[in-house]
């Protein structure tokens, strides 16, 4: 009985100064359910690849658009996945999207509903023949290290320009979950942004264009029931926020040989 009434005595006192804890951090506003467990993991140094002017980027008036990716292409967390970024991208550039997104999946991790990035590449069809290929992702490679990235993303890319040769590719780079923006996640935007600008891709990157920030960060991201996705609205946001990317790329000026730069015909 005694040791009893010490066991209650004990967790009721736990669970007092864990509520009190709490309290205290939303009094103190350091509640911040966005913000990672501390990590060690450095920011490696990104090899020197050669940047190649990317080529204007045109698109038909009704473009066919094929949206490859991860959870996020997927649509995990909208309130249903067809309401996901990619697939919200159809009406706001006035053509089709075809969505390929797998979730867990990335250039190096196999996903939950399919295999790694060049797996499912060299699975797809010739025949769709995109306007513009937009490959997005991926977080998912975080844990899995810089030994042998760039190799992956390379064959995979290879791969996709093989199966796409008259498709416009950009690729989308990715964005954070969490924040402050985590060392791997920022390797691995480093890295896609070089191997994109070896190749005279275009490329888009949220971490770099602050789209998610400790003010929207809440707006944006489910951090509940959709374990830190894009809630519905996000994905609105996202889906606007690359419709935009997209429209800047369209107009930006383009450099030719020896320095200057032209406008797209308007």
């Amino acid at each position: 009985m005694a040791l009893g009434r010490m066991r209650r005595r004990t967790r009721a006192t736990a669970l007092f100064v864990v509520f009190a804890a709490a309290a205290t951090a939303i009094v103190l506003g350091v509640w911040r359910p966005w913000v990672p467990a501390p990590i060690e993991s450095p920011v490696l140094a990104s090899e020197e690849v050669v940047t190649v002017a990317p080529a204007p980027l045109v698109m038909p008036e009704h473009p066919r658009v094929f949206v490859f990716g991860d959870s996020w292409t997927y649509g995990s967390a909208a309130s249903d996945p067809t309401l996901g970024y990619a697939y919200l991208l159809a009406d706001l550039l006035g053509g089709e999207t075809t969505v390929d997104g797998v979730r867990g999946s990335g250039y190096l991790k196999p996903g939950v509903d399919g295999p790694t990035f060049g797996e499912r590449i060299a699975a797809l069809d010739p025949s769709l023949d995109p306007d513009l290929v937009i490959i997005q992702g991926s977080i998912n490679d975080r844990a899995a290290g810089a030994a042998g990235y760039r190799e992956a993303v390379t064959a995979a890319w290879d791969a996709l320009a093989a199966t796409y040769p008259d498709a416009t590719i950009v690729v989308l780079g990715p964005a954070p979950h969490e924040l402050p923006v985590g060392d791997a996640t920022a390797r691995i935007d480093q890295d896609l942004a070089a191997l994109a600008g070896g190749r005279g891709w275009w490329y888009i990157s949220p971490v770099q264009e602050d789209w998610i920030t400790d003010q929207n960060y809440l707006a944006v991201i489910d951090v509940d029931l959709g374990t830190k996705h894009p809630s519905t609205d996000g994905h609105r946001y996202l889906a606007e926020s690359v419709a935009a990317a997209l429209a800047e790329l369209v107009a930006a000026p383009v450099t030719e040989a020896g320095g200057a730069e032209t406008s797209p015909e308007q």
